[in-house]
């Protein structure tokens, strides 16, 4: 199987706003493809196999597997704040021929056009009905995979989902984005679950019984706890909506990998096919106010961080970081 057509399987992106920006993601699958922290600086030429090459454009920072010296980026932002994340949208995805009055972008050169031109939300939105996702194989060996992909910065979110009646562009008002339906069924299914609540239920189901809450959290009867991608979508906009932290950065990045984790995947839950296991190969969060990028793998729960601001990004040459894999346990005595 080719990296582009597997990479992305069953995820959930979100953005979160508190003092800071955070956006990122749970990479859900049941392997990896040496993905690596991955920084383009300014001054990488970035290829494009339809649209004229850029030989300078903003920086940016993200989870990438580097093919033939192109990063296959999952999950970035750039300087300017702007952050975008790829899910995989299997049966829904439609790519399409080239067309002369468009802008035509393979699907795995997406995330580097909209971070490498665009500095803002408000930007994309003016350029988006321009751009044709045209369906170009990376490679004999690396052919498409079907997705969608959720855009954001402090201003807010939306969801580009090419379909066969053409590219749809979403207003995405939760900040969440997982698999499948597309998204506007999602955000009708999401009217199903109005009735929950953070706080326990002050009155019983009929005017005269009184039936009183026997425990904490009872206000949330009825949140989905199965893996599916609706029911992840339904419980990440909750958590996530509800949430609340103190406003300092170690809290509010702690805070964002709590809300991924009400979604995460263990090993052993989800089967793909006899003995094997899909799970959260790693959780992002990217402030991108600072241009920090975190990150926890399934295996190290620490937070590792890159600064991307603190490189050399004027130079020509990708940037990249291994990831931290193993578990590093404080022992205190």
């Amino acid at each position: 199987m080719g990296i582009i057509s597997v990479v992305m399987n069953m995820c959930t992106a979100i953005s979160f706003m508190a003092k800071n920006h955070y956006f990122g993601r749970n990479l859900d699958l049941y392997y990896n493809y040496n993905e690596q922290v991955t920084i383009t600086p300014r001054n990488f030429q970035l290829d494009f196999r339809m649209a004229d090459c850029r030989k300078s454009h903003y920086a940016f920072i993200g989870m990438a597997t580097v093919e033939n010296g192109f990063p296959l980026y999952y999950e970035a932002m750039n300087e300017k704040g702007l952050a975008i994340a790829a899910l995989n949208f299997p049966k829904n995805a439609h790519y399409y021929a080239p067309k002369k009055d468009k802008i035509n972008i393979a699907p795995f050169e997406l995330i580097p056009w909209v971070l490498g031109n665009f500095s803002s939300l408000d930007e994309v939105q003016q350029e988006v009905q321009r751009l044709n996702l045209v369906n170009i194989n990376f490679s004999k060996e690396l052919p498409l995979s079907p997705l969608h992909w959720m855009i954001s910065d402090k201003t807010g979110s939306l969801v580009l989902e090419p379909m066969a009646d053409g590219l749809k562009v979403f207003q995405n008002p939760i900040g969440v984005l997982t698999n499948n339906p597309p998204f506007d069924t999602q955000m009708l299914l999401l009217q199903q679950y109005s009735g929950l609540s953070p706080k326990n239920p002050e009155k019983g189901f009929a005017p005269n019984i009184k039936v009183k809450p026997y425990s904490l959290g009872m206000g949330a009867i009825g949140l989905p706890g199965d893996m599916s991608s609706p029911s992840r979508f339904v419980r990440a906009a909750f958590v996530k909506q509800n949430s609340v932290c103190e406003t300092d950065e170690v809290t509010e990045v702690g805070q964002f990998f709590h809300i991924l984790s009400s979604v995460e995947q263990q090993k052993g839950v989800t089967e793909v096919e006899e003995g094997v296991y899909e799970y959260t190969l790693y959780s992002s969060c990217l402030n991108t106010d600072t241009g920090v990028y975190y990150y926890t793998t399934y295996q190290n729960r620490s937070i590792t961080a890159v600064d991307m601001k603190k490189e050399k990004l004027n130079q020509s040459s990708l940037i990249t970081y291994a990831l931290e894999g193993k578990e590093k346990i404080n022992y205190q005595n």
